[in-house]
C-alpha cells in the first residue's frame, strides 16, 4: 500500500479499487492512475443550480403532476434523504454508419431488401461500471457546461470518480450504437442477414454532471427519485401503484 497524491497540488487522492480517473477535491486536477500511456481529455462540469427544499418542492410538484401516482402522494410521501452526486460521464462523439441486408417476409413471395444507415452522435456514457443508472433517459445539458472548477461543487456533494477511460467508454458507445442500429433496421425487415457498422469517433468529453439522489416513503415503502441538478427535472422517478376501489 502507497499515498496517492494529486500530481499538482500533492494533497491525498481518494481512491477505490477500479477507479481509473481521479479529480482531487482539494485543486481540482484531474488525472489518470498509472497506465503507461498519454491521456489527455477535455474536464468539464455542469453546475448544480438547486438545493434541498427546491428539490423537495419541485418533487412534489412531479408528484402532483404524474396521472400514474395516488392522488394523496405528494401530500402524504415523506422525503427520507436526499444525496447530491456528481457522476463523471464520457461523451463519445461519433458518426455511425451501417449496412444493412435483410428479408421482407410479410408479403409473399419475401423481398431482401438492402440499404445503408448513417448517422451522427453525442453519446453518454456513465464511467461507472455495474450501474443501473438510466443513461438514455438522461438528457445531459451540454449547452450549461463549464470547465472543470472544484469551487463551484457543493460542500456537501461527493465526486465520484471514473472506473472507464476514454477508450473503453468509445467501446461501450459503439456496442449501444450497433445495438440502435440493429433495433431500427428490424422496422425494415423481418429478418436481418447482414449488418456492419464502422465507426469515426470525433472527439471524447469527460465531465461530471449534479445528480440528486432521492429517497421517499409512502405507506411504508420506500421509492427512489433521480433528478437532474441543472434543470430540476426528474430523469427518473419510482410511484406507488395507484389504488382502485370496487364500487
Amino acid at each position: 500500500m502507497k499515498e496517492i497524491s494529486c500530481p499538482h497540488c500533492g494533497g491525498p487522492l481518494s481512491v477505490k479499487p477500479g477507479e481509473i480517473v481521479v479529480t482531487c477535491r482539494y485543486c481540482g486536477f484531474t488525472s489518470v492512475l498509472e497506465t503507461g500511456k498519454a491521456f489527455e481529455f477535455e474536464h468539464s462540469l455542469i453546475v448544480n443550480r438547486y438545493a434541498d427544499a427546491q428539490i423537495a418542492d419541485g418533487i412534489r410538484s412531479w408528484m402532483k403532476g404524474s396521472f400514474a401516482a395516488p392522488k394523496d402522494l405528494a401530500s402524504k410521501a415523506t422525503i427520507v434523504e436526499s444525496s447530491l452526486f456528481f457522476l463523471p460521464f464520457w461523451v463519445i462523439v461519433t458518426e455511425a454508419r451501417s449496412h444493412c441486408k435483410g428479408i421482407f417476409e410479410r408479403i409473399s413471395p419475401p423481398v431482401t431488401k438492402e440499404w445503408d444507415m448513417e448517422n451522427d452522435y453525442s453519446w453518454l456514457v456513465l464511467a461507472r461500471r455495474g450501474s443501473d443508472f438510466p443513461t438514455r433517459a438522461y438528457e445531459v445539458p451540454l449547452a450549461a457546461k463549464v470547465p472543470y472548477d472544484f469551487t463551484q461543487v457543493d460542500s456537501k456533494a461527493k465526486v465520484l470518480n471514473a472506473e472507464l477511460d476514454a477508450s473503453e467508454a468509445a467501446e461501450v458507445a459503439q456496442r449501444e450504437i450497433r445495438n440502435l442500429h440493429e433495433f431500427l433496421a428490424k422496422d425494415n425487415v423481418d429478418k436481418i442477414i447482414e449488418m456492419n457498422t464502422e465507426f469515426d469517433v470525433k472527439s471524447t468529453l469527460y465531465l461530471h454532471s449534479p445528480i440528486w439522489f432521492v429517497n421517499y416513503d409512502y405507506k411504508k415503502q420506500r421509492y427512489r427519485i433521480l433528478l437532474d441538478g441543472a434543470t430540476g427535472e426528474v430523469i427518473k422517478g419510482d410511484l406507488p401503484a395507484p389504488e382502485f376501489k370496487l364500487l
